[in-house]
């Protein structure tokens, strides 16, 4: 592998070069373009899923070679997956002979590229997304590497494989190195000889501007890249304008770095590999977000569920594709969008994001940025949550969603997202190939079981390392329909068990490995109630810390408890803990008032939330009144207090709990 600097084969000698491209106009056609690409060049492709990719271009090209047998042996390379899982984008590439070498993101939109890989018949790595982005800009600058934490305990470690996909791919193209005592993973670069991009309009100086795309991606970083080695620019557009008309604003790739430029087929254009123009994702129009339909009670909306229990106010989140998707359909039922910002790795800020082949487009968004500046935000920590897929989880809590035996999925932005986010939230079917669930009675069902298991011994492809991620201290849970697990520095530890799931029968004789188990609770009733789960109200709440005062001169202590929903045995842990870290220095026992207005606990936590009151009232209270102006609340909390043989003395108003307090009443 040549490393980067100026390569050897420069374009000066091109034909068209000499002729068409030196004239004052860049627009040439399809067939003249692609005869700038010589055998054995390196080329670089702009496009996610199917936005943004210059499919008029691509068809050229293999038409072109099915016809001369040229180009041949080239190098592929992309960040993010381009194609519709058929004939579109990539997969015009895979003829043998056209490609020798492919350095992708993502293959599993491209399954014909796929299988000449799974048969040894190309090299192939397949790399992080975000990675490849960097990398563009890396070799545009003339950087000897790509240093990067990313990737580290996974398959594109060089411990564990270096990102190789088969047999015949044998060159190492990533090392471990060493910083200040820290590793690190350096990526080796290369010339680029090609850019293939895509915008909406070109002046004839080849000036590109890219409104009516519903992304930006790494155009410019690909352009530049291109040019500092010497190769040649083709950019595939919508329309042609005259020189000196385009608004410079607008212009994301400058005509200096634009060697020839190709009018597309509308056909061969559209905005998506599933729209033709949509304007909303292109910024153009907002729509009403009432639009999202809402989920059928299923697995996947049961998964989606408890995911967003995971969502706090102000979180930047991203969302991966099929049922994590599923977390945006729930926040928007349960009016909660407005409290946090959705984010895509290719480059949306804000807005929702869409699914299928218009992945990575979004509606209603408030930013686009390019897709490397977002890794850069993603790799430094930027993103408070992700909600990923999950195919295949072992003990160690590895993930594997990138290759199954032959079957080449490869990892997109997955390896980027899942270890630099501060949180990270797995979701997936406990198992797969025919499962089928239902809810009955807020109790879960499991009508058919999945015939493949997807919790195994060792995973065959490590995506996510979990022992790496542990020893990061990184928050990571699995959320399936019938069970929630975390990341521990022991393994997988089962947490959470859906309300008639039976833990022998339906969790642990369907895993290959038993999981740590030690607090194991059941998961929130209300992901398995039809109506809405009032999580507004959950994100909205008063902190804890901020419920508790205490008024040293009066010698009161007053807890506000409205609002507040006892979900989890550890929230009557840290209620505890809390009255005692605020009572324990003042040294004396405390009146106190306790609003229970709108207060919420689940019933089967009722015995151990008495218990600690009983506990706190004989430890830290010389008199307690507690008040709400819910009788039936009233009612059961009293009762519930004197089982205890702890004084209810619940009143309809805080005036009255004052007054029976001052009077010595209790």
């Amino acid at each position: 592998m040549v490393l980067n600097g100026t390569p050897s084969n420069t374009k000066s000698g091109h034909p068209i070069l000499r002729g068409v491209m030196r004239a004052r106009n860049k627009v040439v056609t399809s067939e003249e373009a692609v005869q700038l690409i010589q055998d054995g060049d390196t080329i670089a492709f702009g496009g996610f899923v199917g936005t943004c990719f210059a499919e008029e271009i691509a068809i050229a090209v293999e038409a072109f070679f099915l016809r001369t047998g040229h180009p041949r042996d080239l190098t592929l390379m992309y960040a993010a997956g381009q194609g519709d899982g058929k004939d579109k984008g990539l997969n015009h590439f895979a003829h043998e002979g056209l490609v020798k070498r492919v350095i992708g993101g993502h293959w599993g939109l491209a399954p014909k590229l796929g299988q000449l890989a799974s048969e040894n018949k190309i090299i192939a790595y397949n790399l992080p997304q975000g990675v490849i982005s960097h990398m563009y800009r890396d070799t545009a600058a003339h950087k000897p590497r790509t240093i990067s934490s990313v990737g580290m305990g996974t398959y594109v470690d060089p411990r564990y494989g270096g990102g190789k996909f088969n047999d015949i791919t044998e060159d190492d193209i990533v090392e471990l190195v060493e910083f200040d005592g820290i590793q690190y993973l350096a990526y080796k670069l290369m010339p680029i000889n090609v850019g293939l991009i895509r915008g909406t309009t070109s002046d004839t100086d080849g000036n590109i501007t890219m409104e009516k795309e519903a992304l930006t991606l790494e155009n410019l970083s690909i352009a530049t890249a291109v040019k500092n080695s010497n190769g040649v620019v083709i950019a595939q557009v919508e329309r042609i304008a005259e020189k000196g008309t385009l608004n410079s604003r607008q212009v994301k790739v400058p005509g200096i770095m634009v060697d020839c430029v190709v009018v597309a087929r509308p056909e061969n254009h559209w905005q998506t590999f599933a729209e033709v123009y949509n304007p909303s994702f292109s910024g153009e129009t907002k729509v009403p977000l009432d639009s999202l339909a809402p989920l059928a009670m299923d697995a996947r909306k049961i998964i989606a569920r408890r995911a967003a229990f995971e969502l706090r106010v102000n979180d930047i989140v991203n969302l991966g594709i099929g049922i994590p998707e599923g977390v945006a359909n729930v926040a928007n039922e349960e009016k909660i969008l407005k409290y946090f910002t959705l984010t895509a790795e290719p480059g949306v800020i804000g807005g929702v994001p869409a699914g299928g082949l218009n992945f990575g487009a979004a509606t209603n968004t408030d930013c686009l940025i390019d897709q490397p500046y977002q890794f850069d935000f993603y790799d430094g920590g930027g993103l408070d949550i992700t909600c990923l897929g999950m195919a295949e989880t072992d003990k160690d809590g590895n993930v594997n969603v990138s290759k199954f035996g032959p079957k080449l999925a490869g990892c997109g932005g997955f390896i980027n997202i899942s270890q630099c986010a501060k949180k990270c939230i797995f979701v997936g079917t406990f198992t797969a190939a025919g499962l089928k669930v239902s809810v009955n009675d807020k109790q879960l069902q499991i009508d058919q079981e999945g015939k493949a298991k997807k919790f195994v011994s060792q995973v065959d492809h490590m995506t996510f390392g979990g022992k790496y991620s542990a020893e990061q201290r990184q928050y990571v849970r699995y959320v399936t329909e019938r069970c929630v697990f975390a990341l521990t520095s022991e393994g997988l530890e089962l947490i959470e068990i859906a309300p008639g799931i039976d833990l022998e029968k339906d969790i642990l004789a369907l895993m290959d490995f038993k999981p740590v188990i030690k607090n194991l609770r059941l998961m929130d009733e209300r992901i398995f109630c039809p109506e809405p789960m009032g999580l507004e109200t959950d994100l909205i709440s008063i902190p804890l810390e901020e419920r508790l005062t205490y008024n040293s001169e009066e010698n009161l202590f007053f807890v506000n408890f409205e609002g507040y929903h006892v979900k989890l045995s550890e929230q009557i842990q840290e209620i505890d803990r809390a009255v005692r870290n605020i009572l324990g220095p003042v040294g004396k026992k405390v009146y106190t008032i306790v609003n229970y207005d709108n207060f919420n606990i689940l019933p089967h936590l009722i015995d151990e939330y008495t218990e600690m009151v009983k506990k706190l009232v004989k430890d830290c209270y010389i008199n307690t009144t507690r008040y709400s102006t819910n009788a039936f609340a009233r009612m059961k909390i009293g009762e519930a207090l004197e089982e205890k043989q702890v004084i209810s003395s619940m009143y309809e108003s805080k005036e009255e709990a004052q007054r029976a307090l001052k009077s010595g009443g209790g």
